[in-house]
């Protein structure tokens, strides 16, 4: 019999992205025919809706109902008690939004805004412990955080041990050990496919990264997937009634950003490493 290991994320870490969507039915359509994801409702009846997607079996995002607000995708973060986190952050500076408490058996949320105003959420695993695939197409590529404050990474990094470095083509948001984490428990050979690509090595403990923020837009957290051809994703899009705003390649990516018909906005990125 197989042994499925289960990913688990340490304190700090990014762990599940999810959106909020005023048509949760909508939503799964889209999604669905864009990474061919598939939906198990877990939400109870007569309650706001909540489906889990998965590519092969796997979790890999969420699908929620927007109460009021516009739709949008969402980074939550690992942490061991999330009540102790969210009083150290709003300590520092954050705003607790929304403390919906424990969800059932799965976990435990909190919503808040840092000093920029930016939204995330904090994440006290349950039975869920966050995504269980990530990298692979359709599934959960990374989270940035796109702010003209570069210095507001601070926050975040005081709080959850970040290691912040530039690159000199980007700025990395790092947690020490948690390639050793990895290795240790889901990829033991994550130091071998590294260095087959020439990644850095400081990728190996790589959990987000610091980017540019976009004209006219406020500091947000922004969430990407893995994508087998962007080109054939960005034709998907469009098919299903999304909108491809811009594309870009460098040595390691061809993206685009997507917003979808609801609103939200995400990059579909292709990983096109060196020869």
């Amino acid at each position: 019999m197989t042994t499925i290991l289960q990913r688990t994320y340490p304190q700090g870490v990014p762990s599940w992205v999810d959106t909020d969507q005023q048509d949760p039915q909508a939503a799964q359509e889209f999604y669905g025919g864009v990474f061919g994801w598939t939906f198990t409702t877990v939400s109870p009846p007569g309650g706001p809706v909540y489906a889990i997607a998965a590519v092969d079996g796997h979790d890999v995002a969420g699908i929620g109902q927007a109460l009021n607000a516009p739709s949008a995708w969402n980074t939550y973060i690992a942490v061991d008690d999330a009540t102790a986190t969210a009083a150290q952050l709003s300590a520092a500076g954050g705003q607790i939004t929304e403390d919906p408490g424990q969800v059932g058996p799965f976990g435990r949320a909190v919503s808040l805004r840092d000093p920029s105003g930016v939204p995330f959420r904090l994440w006290q695993a349950g039975t869920h412990p966050g995504a269980q695939l990530v990298n692979d197409p359709g599934s959960w590529n990374f989270s940035d955080l796109h702010t003209d404050e570069p210095g507001s990474i601070a926050f975040y990094a005081d709080v959850f041990g970040w290691a912040v470095q530039d690159l000199g083509f980007g700025t990395l948001i790092r947690r020490p050990g948690y390639g050793d984490h990895l290795e240790a428990t889901v990829d033991p050979t994550i130091r071998e496919r590294h260095a087959e690509v020439g990644a850095p090595p400081e990728f190996l403990d790589a959990i987000a990264r610091v980017a540019p923020l976009e004209p006219r837009l406020a500091p947000h957290w922004h969430v990407s997937f893995s994508v087998a051809d962007r080109d054939a994703t960005a034709e998907r899009v469009e098919r299903l009634g999304g909108e491809v705003l811009a594309t870009d390649e460098n040595q390691w990516t061809r993206t685009a950003l997507v917003r979808d018909p609801q609103g939200a906005v995400f990059t579909a990125s292709q990983f096109t490493p060196p020869a």
